[in-house]
């Protein structure tokens, strides 16, 4: 358990955190703890050194007895204070005059300065002391109180302590928390990821509407969740349609073949069966290349042969190579064009997308209808293609759905084809980055293509 606690990522990020903050918090203390010891010591042997230096010229010019009144006389002015503590004896270890009662022995006979620990009226006490032999064996002892310094530096200590507690506590506490929260989400993910295993796809992570990084996770993991049900529909729906519409020629075929193998008939029966099995499979094989070139276009691997291209140019190709399909309909083909359309894309995918724009386009306008192919730029620099016809049009409650694969509306329930085109359309727009429009024309329809801007 504790190596799956280590192991865990909040901890990992509370841990780095407590770390950096003890790093931090010393990087404050120690110069600070530095610079206070420095500045204590130098100021006090500053000051016990003057003080010292004092004393001995007093000595030096004026005798013991005029230095043992003026150390008298400081000692009782700053009694009160016991910080500075002063001691004059003569060469037999006499006191003549100070408050310290006797020499300490701790005391070398070297005379410089020292820090020490003497006893003062049954009292440890620390202190920083400066002893000096002067002339006629006299000896004279000025030292400072230090343990008041030695408190506040106990207090700094304490303070330094209570803080590195307080940092170290909220960090594993908020280490905690996290560590709680995303579990907790992190058990969410797994509910949703067994309940979609299990086949329940419309489970869903739950959140709530703040702003955080857990919720925008969530939501982000529920749109993916929505796209992937959205996808296995999909999926669903063209599988069963693949195998609403190939059951039909297949069956269609297991007929010729079983009628012939009973029936026997002359060789020219023969022939046209096996002229009418050869469009069964031909069907077939129409359905699984219109599958393969969405396929091949959804991955986006036909954007190598893309190139720099007039879509104008193209649009205007197909029109001519339709043209006489269009005559034989006795249907009226119109191209207008308000010039070049340069753009990059791929020349043999967009002709198809537009070829089957024109084919159902002649299919709906009949004998005597009009289709007509127009390319131009609108307002904003997007390159429009649009083919619209005069025939029956599509319901605005179908217009949703006829770019789905294999879905046929109720106006082509009568004509040839398995509903791929206009879903080739669409993925042919999706890789150029293109968008499909649907307008009416009052009669007819009219598609747009709108590339770029």
């Amino acid at each position: 358990m504790s190596s799956r606690f280590m192991r865990f990522s909040a901890v990992t990020v509370a841990l780095t955190y407590v770390a950096l903050s003890l790093v931090v918090l010393a990087a404050f203390a120690m110069p600070l703890w530095y610079s206070w010891r420095e500045t204590i010591e130098e100021e006090r042997a500053h000051v016990l050194k003057a003080n010292t230096h004092r004393l001995v010229e007093i000595f030096n010019e004026q005798g013991v007895a005029a230095l043992s009144v003026t150390i008298n006389a400081q000692v009782d002015a700053k009694a009160a204070e016991d910080e500075d503590l002063i001691l004059l004896i003569d060469a037999q270890g006499k006191k003549m005059a100070g408050n310290f009662s006797t020499w300490p022995e701790v005391l070398a006979n070297a005379s410089g300065g020292r820090t020490y620990s003497i006893d003062i009226n049954g009292r440890e006490t620390r202190v920083a002391a400066m002893h000096v032999a002067l002339p006629g064996g006299y000896r004279l002892l000025v030292a400072n109180n230090i343990d008041k310094y030695r408190r506040l530096e106990h207090f700094f200590l304490l303070g330094l302590g209570i803080a590195t507690g307080i940092v170290v506590l909220l960090g594993i506490v908020s280490g905690l928390l996290v560590r709680r929260a995303l579990l907790a989400k992190v058990r969410d993910i797994n509910r949703a990821a067994s309940a979609i295993m299990a086949g329940d796809f419309s489970h869903r992570l739950p959140h709530d509407s703040g702003e955080s990084e857990l919720n925008t996770l969530a939501a982000t993991q529920n749109r993916m969740l929505d796209q992937i049900e959205q996808l296995i529909g999909s999926v669903r729906n063209v599988s069963n349609a693949i195998a609403h519409d190939l059951r039909t020629p297949l069956a269609e075929l297991r007929s010729r073949l079983e009628e012939l193998s009973i029936a026997q008939p002359a060789p020219a029966p023969v022939m046209d069966e096996i002229h009418g099995a050869i469009a069964d499979v031909d069907r077939v094989i129409n359905i699984f290349n219109a599958l393969l070139r969405l396929a091949e276009i959804d991955t986006g691997a036909r954007r190598s042969g893309f190139v720099e291209l007039d879509a104008a140019g193209v649009a205007g190709d197909v029109a001519d190579f339709y043209l006489p399909l269009a005559e034989s309909k006795d249907c009226e083909l119109n191209f207008i064009s308000s010039g070049p359309l340069t753009m990059t894309g791929d020349p043999l995918l967009l002709a198809q997308a537009i070829g089957n724009l024109i084919d159902n386009a002649l299919k709906f306008a009949g004998e005597g209808g009009s289709v007509t192919v127009e390319t131009s730029i609108d307002g904003d620099g997007a390159k429009l293609i649009s083919v619209a016809d005069n025939g029956p049009g599509i319901a605005d409650t179908e217009k949703e759905k006829v770019f789905d694969r294999f879905y046929r509306g109720d106006a082509s329930r009568g004509t040839p084809g398995v509903g791929l085109g206009l879903s080739l359309v669409a993925a042919v727009a999706r890789l150029h980055g293109a968008t499909l429009m649907l307008s009416d024309t009052h009669p007819g329809l009219r598609v747009t293509l709108r590339i770029g801007a």
